[in-house]
């Protein structure tokens, strides 16, 4: 069996038809669900880019894996979906994005050649690379975001785009009285991206995936990772301005938010994305972009789900829709994502498993407690492999789809942020250590904590489904506060990095050394079992034997 793992970047849960959407239709996300099983419960790993994606690769949380922001490098060694379902005889691919940093440095330690396979995989997340955009090819002073080559930027120098970065010129860019108007200016939002909509980023990386399933053979799992709907919000025609003004909902905040927040929340709310948002015209600008990127991703979907229907590959490949982490726009005062509020920490989750096991869920909804670490057990799992459970901390999901709830499923979801490289570290005046973020939500309730001795956050979604009214210093609610943090201790306590050996390994070992005849400490041999001690006590050779020298 293949697996199609496609990840979204920056798409939220709720801005799909089959999530109850208002007004934007994607009826290729919503054929995957009515196949499938769509979880109305799962969470992210880490509300940005780089730790989410590195939990989803590892299945492991960011405090274990260690690479806990933008730009930290994955640390050489750890495992990756690549290492575990090789291992299960399938190869792993990368297609789009991973905004996975190297650990370079530890490569060089280890004489790890960056240009062998092994080298390169290490580098890339333990995938072999097909093709790999990260996007966002700026041009500072110091150079490209991504120090690596734009494969995109080359196909639209192909296509006859001109200058040394197309990306920003064209894909990035409208125009507005003959002059450039570029996407990273949200009042540009509305205006078509000066580019051939096939030429633009997502049709393209859908035409290299279609190259790719026609050109590899199975079993392969393929990470087909798009850079939208992420920031630019800029999208070609028709997509700009298939949504207007009144397609945007009401933002989701409320003045009691304002009132006293919490001192890290505050500071969320006063930096530069969130005071975009904040202002009205910004959102009516961005969000019909927004959906626009969506529509062009689900309508770039039906590409690769007719393909697979038209090849017969349809009954032979797991398909698993999801995104890294959500999209505030403007809601509870904010931008971006960063925070642990529903709109960024909760993510779409689709999969469908083709075989007829799953025949019973299909078209349902799952609203079990799952996070992305999860996907990796999963894979392994349909793949036939052994799930490495003292390496992979997530489960398997396969029980889930197959109609069957596992016993004792988890009681919470673990989201960790660590803003010690953003400006509200210095606006709450607190050290690297302490700049760190911890969500615990169990279904219901939802505490926060930020470490350098500040109050807890607390929400009660079957009250407050919108978390507007923080609870976290309600005497009412102080059970719960500490429920909640009992969870988070448990959580800290877990045994999350004896990675080289196995229970089975360990069972293995147990007593090893006595079944060696190696038998320390024993006063006269009753202390263990008698066959361990009956070379010891059986008839002197006396051949071996030798006079004392006098």
């Amino acid at each position: 069996m293949n697996i199609l793992f496609i990840m979204y970047d920056q798409l939220r849960f709720d801005y799909l038809s089959c999530a109850g959407h208002p007004h934007l239709h994607t009826p290729n996300f919503d054929r995957v669900a009515a196949k499938g099983v769509r979880f109305t419960n799962a969470y992210t790993q880490s509300p940005v880019c780089g730790p989410s994606r590195m939990s989803f690769y590892t299945g492991r949380y960011a405090s274990s894996h260690g690479a806990q922001w933008n730009g930290y490098p994955l640390r050489v060694g750890e495992m990756t979906l690549g290492d575990h379902l090789r291992a299960a005889g399938v190869e792993t691919w990368l297609l789009g994005k991973t905004h996975m940093k190297p650990d370079t440095a530890g490569m060089a330690r280890l004489g790890i050649d960056p240009d062998s396979t092994i080298g390169r995989r290490q580098a890339e997340c333990g995938f072999d690379v097909w093709v790999r955009d990260d996007g966002l090819w700026g041009e500072g002073p110091d150079g490209f975001y991504d120090p690596k080559p734009s494969p995109y930027n080359a196909y639209l120098k192909s296509k006859g785009y001109d200058g040394s970065n197309p990306w920003a010129d064209y894909a990035n860019a409208g125009i507005e009285g003959g002059q450039k108007a570029s996407g990273w200016m949200f009042m540009n939002a509305d205006k078509p991206a000066n580019i051939r909509e096939e030429d633009s980023e997502t049709p393209w990386l859908t035409s290299e995936t279609l190259d790719f399933m026609d050109r590899t053979d199975g079993p392969w799992c393929a990470h087909v990772s798009y850079i939208k709907p992420h920031w630019p919000y800029i999208v070609p025609a028709p997509y700009h301005d298939m949504y207007g003004a009144n397609h945007v909902p009401a933002a989701s905040r409320d003045a009691r938010e304002r009132d006293d927040p919490h001192p890290v929340y505050a500071a969320f709310m006063s930096n530069k994305i969130a005071k975009a948002f904040q202002q009205d015209e910004v959102r009516q600008k961005v969000i019909p972009a927004y959906m626009g990127l969506i529509k062009q991703c689900d309508d770039q979907l039906g590409r690769i789900l007719d393909r697979l229907e038209e090849t017969g590959q349809m009954g032979d490949t797991m398909i698993v829709l999801t995104s890294d982490h959500g999209d505030y726009l403007g809601d509870h005062w904010l931008g971006e994502k960063d925070m642990f509020h529903d709109a960024s920490a909760k993510i779409p989750m689709i999969i469908y498993d083709p075989r007829a096991e799953a025949d019973t869920t299909r078209g349902t909804t799952c609203d079990a407690l799952v996070e992305a670490i999860d996907l990796v057990p999963t894979f392994v799992d349909a793949a036939g492999g052994e799930v490495a459970a003292h390496i992979l901390e997530g489960r398997s999901l396969i029980p889930w789809l197959h109609g069957q709830a596992p016993e004792n499923w988890r009681e919470v979801v673990i989201s960790e942020y660590d803003y010690c490289l953003t400006q509200m570290r210095d606006a709450v005046g607190v050290s690297n250590a302490d700049a760190r973020l911890f969500m615990v939500h169990d279904g219901r309730f939802k505490l926060i904590h930020a470490e350098g001795g500040f109050r807890p956050m607390l929400f009660d979604l079957e009250t407050d489904p919108e978390e507007f009214h923080d609870l976290g210093t309600s005497p009412d609610h102080a059970g719960e506060v500490a429920r909640l943090y009992r969870h988070l201790t448990q959580w800290g306590l877990r045994l999350s990095q004896r990675v080289t050996r196995s229970d089975a390994d360990l069972d293995a070992m147990r007593g090893a050394s006595a079944r060696r005849g190696v038998l320390p400490f024993l006063k006269d041999g009753t202390e263990v079992p008698e066959e361990l001690t009956r070379k010891y006590r059986g008839p002197v050779e006396q051949n071996h034997l030798k006079e004392p020298t006098q």
